[in-house]
C-alpha cells in the first residue's frame, strides 16, 4: 500500500510539474489580463452609446408610413425590427431581417441608401456629437474588435476617426451605414493586456469560432488539471508538520497555492465552463420561433400612419414598429429611455398573454414583477432594466423569460442549466454572489487581493519551470 501511495504522488508531482511548465505562463497572463479587465472592458457599442450618437428624428421629413418601407424592402414576412431613425440630415428604415440580414431605405424616398464611400461616411460621422476632425480610415472587413460573428451581416464596414480628446473611432456598415461600433484609444491600447489576452482573442483564430473553442478548451482543461493537482500536493506537504519544507521562489509557489490554490481551481474551472463545452448550457435568448410566435403576427403589415408616427415625444430618436400578441406597437426610444408612444399602448397582461405562445404545450407556472436586482436578474457592468416580468413555465427545460413590461421587449431567456452556468461562472469567477454581489467595492477589492495571490503563485511557478527546463537542455 505504501508503494502505491509513494507512485501516486510521484505521479502527482510529475503530473503538476509538466503541465505547469506548459500552461504556467498562460495562467501568469490570465490573472494580470484579469486585473486590467475589471478597468477597461472590451469595445462595445452600448444602447446608451447609440442613443446619445443618434440625432432626433426629423419626423416632418418622413413620407413613407411603415407599411410603405415594408412593401419597397420586398420582404415575405415582417422583419425581426423594423426602425425609423435619422441617417445624418435624412430619416431612413432600418431593416432587420429574420435571416440577420440589414437594409436601410430612406424614409423620403423609398429608395434603398447607397453604400458608403469616404465622403457620404464622414458626412455620417461628422453629425456624431464628439467629432473635432473627421479622418477617414478606410475599409475594414474583420478586425480585432470586430472579429466576433455578430457583426457578420453588417460587414465590411468603413472605419473613421473623430478627432476627439478619447480617439474616438467609429465603424459604420458599408451596406447601409448604421453605426456598429465605436472604440477609444483607451480601449484600444488596453484591451492588449486585458480582454485580447485573457479570452486569447486573436483575430486569425476567433474568425475560426470553433477552432478558438477548442484551443481555450484545451488550453484551460491543461491547466485546470496542473492546478488541481498542484492544490493536492501542496496539502500533502503541509501535513508534514512544518509551514514549508521549500525555500525562496518554491516556498514562495507552495505558501501561495495552498493560500489560493482553491481560487486558481474555481476561476480555471468557471473559466473553462464559460466555453460551453459540448452545449451543455442553454441560449440566452428566444429563437426565431419564439420571437414569430411572440408577435402573432408574421405579415409584413404595420398599420401606423403618418400623423401617428407624428405624435412621437420630442427628442425621439427612434421610433420601432412591433408585434406583440398579434397587436402593432410603436416603441420611442430618447434620452429618458423607451416606452410605447403615438396612440399605441401596452399593459403587463398582454405581455404575457403573448408570451404563452413561445413555449406552446408548457403551463405558464408564474409571473414575478422584479422590482430589484436578484440573483438571477442583474448587470455586473451596470444597472439591469427595471422594472422587469419573470416568465417561469413548467417546460422539460424549466424556461425562464425576462421581459420588459413596459415595452414588451424579451430581455432574455434561461433555462434550468442556465441558472445553473449562473453560480459555475458567475459565483465561481466573478464572486459576485452572496454579500459580495450587493457591495461592488467589497468585491472588487477580494478580487484585487485572491487575483494578487495567483500572480504570486504563477510567477513562482513560471520561475520554477523555467529553472527546471534550464537544468534539461
Amino acid at each position: 500500500m505504501k508503494g502505491v501511495v509513494k507512485r501516486l504522488k510521484r505521479w502527482l508531482h510529475l503530473g503538476h510539474r509538466w503541465l505547469g511548465i506548459a500552461t504556467g505562463l498562460f495562467i501568469l497572463a490570465w490573472f494580470g489580463s484579469g486585473l486590467v479587465m475589471l478597468a477597461v472592458g472590451f469595445p462595445a457599442l452600448t444602447g446608451a452609446e447609440r442613443v446619445a450618437a443618434s440625432r432626433p428624428l426629423r419626423l416632418d421629413a418622413v413620407r413613407l408610413t411603415p407599411q410603405e418601407a415594408l412593401a419597397r424592402a420586398g420582404l415575405d414576412r415582417f422583419p425581426a425590427r423594423l426602425t425609423l431613425a435619422m441617417r445624418g440630415a435624412e430619416p431612413a428604415y432600418w431593416i432587420t431581417r429574420a435571416d440577420g440580414g440589414r437594409q436601410a431605405l430612406s424614409a423620403v424616398t423609398g429608395d434603398a441608401v447607397p453604400p458608403l464611400t469616404a465622403e457620404s461616411a464622414a458626412a455620417l460621422a461628422a453629425t456624431h456629437p464628439v467629432t473635432r476632425h473627421v479622418t477617414d480610415l478606410g475599409t475594414v472587413t474583420r478586425d480585432q474588435w470586430t472579429v466576433t460573428a455578430a457583426y457578420d451581416p453588417l460587414r465590411p464596414f468603413r472605419r473613421v476617426a473623430l478627432g476627439d480628446a478619447a480617439g474616438t473611432e467609429l465603424y459604420l456598415s458599408v451596406a447601409t451605414g448604421d453605426l456598429a461600433l465605436d472604440t477609444t484609444r483607451t480601449e484600444r491600447v488596453w484591451n492588449w493586456a486585458g480582454a485580447v489576452t485573457h479570452w486569447i482573442y486573436l483575430t486569425p483564430l476567433r474568425a475560426r469560432a470553433g477552432l478558438w473553442q477548442d484551443v481555450v478548451l484545451w488550453i484551460s482543461g491543461i491547466a485546470l488539471a496542473g492546478a488541481i493537482t498542484g492544490y493536492v500536493l501542496g496539502f500533502v506537504r503541509l501535513m508534514r508538520g512544518r509551514l514549508t519544507p521549500y525555500r525562496g521562489w518554491a516556498a514562495w509557489h507552495h505558501l501561495a497555492g495552498v493560500a489560493g490554490g482553491l481560487v486558481v481551481v474555481t476561476f480555471l474551472l468557471s473559466g473553462w465552463l464559460s466555453m460551453n463545452p459540448r452545449g451543455w448550457f442553454g441560449p440566452r435568448r428566444p429563437d426565431a420561433a419564439m420571437r414569430t410566435a411572440y408577435a402573432g403576427q408574421a405579415a409584413p403589415v404595420f398599420p401606423a400612419r403618418l400623423d401617428d408616427l407624428a405624435r412621437a415625444p420630442t427628442g425621439t430618436v427612434a421610433l420601432d414598429a412591433v408585434w406583440i400578441g398579434g397587436h402593432p406597437l410603436v416603441v420611442a426610444t430618447g434620452p429618458g429611455g423607451a416606452a410605447p408612444c403615438c396612440g399605441t399602448a401596452l399593459t403587463p397582461d398582454a405581455v404575457v398573454a403573448a408570451a404563452r405562445a413561445m413555449r406552446p404545450g408548457a403551463a405558464l407556472r408564474s409571473v414575478t414583477r422584479i422590482e430589484t436586482p436578484d440573483a438571477y436578474w442583474y448587470d455586473r457592468h451596470g444597472a439591469p432594466v427595471l422594472p422587469v416580468l419573470r416568465l417561469a413555465f413548467d417546460d422539460p427545460a424549466a424556461t425562464w423569460f425576462h421581459i420588459d413590461p413596459a415595452t414588451g421587449a424579451i430581455l432574455g431567456r434561461t433555462d434550468r442549466s442556465g441558472r445553473a452556468n449562473r453560480w459555475l461562472f458567475d459565483a465561481l469567477h466573478t464572486l459576485d454572489a452572496g454579500p459580495l454581489a450587493q457591495r461592488p467595492a467589497v468585491r472588487l477589492t477580494v478580487i484585487v487581493a485572491v487575483s494578487a495571490l495567483g500572480l504570486v503563485m504563477a510567477v513562482s511557478g513560471t520561475v520554477l519551470g523555467w529553472r527546471r527546463l534550464r537544468r534539461r537542455m
